[in-house]
């Protein structure tokens, strides 16, 4: 998969949240997103899911604009802001349900995500009565259960404890070795390098720099 935009602006009333924005991604790469709250980082996936569409430039994946009936990216698994599921059903029972639309994975396939997020105890307990840790793990477990192309994570380690957060990264760096194309926004920059291979920073809806993980495995500023 590759990805590309093309001074890509979003505008709300008077005010660009996300302004002239070119940039290119491609699959088995991580690319972080920092900045602080406000800035556009969730804005930006929003865009690239195709959940909203430009006021001005494009999206293209794998060479297609995402408009009319291709709005969507067609392999996605995404968590952003925070997860919502029906409260009265089991975290198994969600994602059962949400598996069902596509076909692509069974049962099996959704106990299989249960078990990498660490939710396998907690399955049939109903989603209402999950704390903010076990929400997010459904979330993240909800975003890459169907081994989607895509994958974005708008801050994942939010509410999660030590040894989440390393199953977290863990399963970050699996997908990305299996050939996904992850975008990932996280407010800790330790974390976020850890997991990246680029990271953009973004200032006030705008590219402000970019650091590329060179061979010697640190990071350096590359040309935006």
């Amino acid at each position: 998969m590759e990805i590309l935009l093309e001074n890509v602006t979003k505008t709300f009333g008077h005010t660009n949240v996300i302004e002239d924005v070119s940039m290119s991604m491609r699959s088995g790469r991580v690319y972080g997103l920092q900045g602080i709250n406000g800035c556009g980082k969730t804005m930006l996936m929003r865009l690239i899911s195709g959940l909203i569409h430009p006021t001005s430039g494009r999206v293209l994946v794998d060479g297609k604009a995402l408009v009319g009936e291709n709005s969507f990216p067609e392999s996605m698994g995404l968590l952003i802001e925070n997860p919502s599921f029906l409260k009265s059903c089991s975290g198994r029972k969600n994602l059962e349900m949400l598996a069902s639309i596509r076909g692509r994975i069974d049962t099996a396939g959704v106990q299989s995500a249960l078990k990498r997020v660490g939710l396998a105890e907690n399955a049939d307990k109903k989603y209402g009565k999950y704390s903010l840790g076990m929400r997010q793990k459904l979330g993240i477990a909800c975003a890459v259960m169907e081994r989607p192309d895509l994958i974005l994570l708008d801050e994942p380690f939010i509410s999660l404890d030590e040894a989440a957060v390393e199953r977290t990264a863990q399963i970050i760096r699996e997908e990305k070795e299996r050939g996904a194309l992850i975008i990932l926004s996280c407010h800790d920059y330790d974390l976020l390098t850890g997991c990246s291979d680029e990271i953009y920073k973004i200032v006030a809806g705008k590219l402000a720099h970019r650091l590329v993980r060179d061979g010697a495995d640190q990071f350096k500023e590359a040309e935006l």
